[in-house]
């Protein structure tokens, strides 16, 4: 609870001034805590902007990730895919807006090179969509089709979070899917080839061993009160460590399900749906 109250007070004062221009004092004073009660929770302010990166970047990404591997019909796929992007960004507009802003500006390295991990991981999402939806139809043209994606939530994101346009979810999502369509339909031309994009996607490989998933699961099953996410979260540590052919593909998949709309076990569902390679 002591670190959620300093996450939620921090977040206030950075989106008023910055990562950079906001010190440990004035977080303490904000949450009204002394500074010993702080590193007891934090070693640093990198540490809290890390925390805080994570607990966005993982919810965004997990409930992206769901929408692309769990929607059946591919007729409305690209509609819930920016939908879901953009409610996620007006939830979160403040952190959103100070992301934006912070990550072509900070010096730090670890958190440089985590966002780009993050950002590897929603092409890699928006590749999976972009395939599922037009196939060998833009075989040569899908990764500047990725960028372009990219491009329009970016562009479309800053409207209501830095300029207070009123957001219509609805009418945005239909415009962008009429957009990404005529791209994807009558785009010829490619930039980014496949050699391009392997070499760029080199540096920042994110991939967690069954290790560190055990690790994290864990922690999750002391963490976590909920009965049946607690029970669910068990059983899933049981079919990691020891596999059982009494386990079907769609008990593990309706034990995911139990763990994925909690707030904290989006990030483990996430990581277990690829770990168990549910398209």
């Amino acid at each position: 609870m002591k670190k959620q109250l300093i996450m939620e007070k921090a977040l206030e004062l950075f989106a008023k001034q910055g990562f950079e221009a906001t010190s440990v004092q004035q977080i303490t004073e904000h949450c009204g805590i002394s500074k010993g009660a702080f590193y007891l929770s934090f070693k640093s302010k990198d540490e809290l902007i890390v925390a805080l990166v994570d607990h966005f970047m993982e919810q965004f990404t997990s409930d992206t990730d769901y929408i692309v591997r769990s929607t059946v019909d591919e007729g409305i796929l690209l509609y819930e895919f920016y939908y879901t992007t953009f409610q996620s960004f007006h939830k979160h507009s403040d952190f959103a807006k100070i992301l934006m802003k912070e990550q072509s500006q900070s010096l730090n390295e670890d958190l440089f090179l985590k966002l780009h991990a993050y950002d590897r991981l929603f092409e890699n999402i928006i590749l999976t969509m972009i395939d599922r939806l037009y196939g060998e139809m833009v075989k040569e043209t899908k990764f500047d089709l990725i960028y372009c994606i990219k491009g329009f939530i970016n562009t479309y994101a800053q409207l209501f979070i830095f300029y207070n346009v009123p957001l219509d979810l609805g009418l945005l999502s239909k415009s962008l899917v009429e957009k990404t369509n005529l791209l994807a339909h009558h785009t010829t031309i490619p930039f980014i080839t496949e050699e391009m994009n392997s070499l760029l996607k080199q540096p920042l490989n994110q991939a967690v061993t069954p290790e560190q998933l055990l690790e994290i699961l864990e922690k999750k099953i002391e963490e976590i009160e909920g009965p049946v996410e607690k029970e669910s979260l068990r059983l899933l540590r049981q079919q990691l460590l020891e596999p059982t052919p009494t386990y079907s593909s769609a008990i593990v998949r309706g034990l995911i399900e139990n763990i994925r709309t909690h707030p904290h076990c989006k990030w483990i569902a996430f990581l277990l749906r690829r770990h168990f390679q549910f398209e």
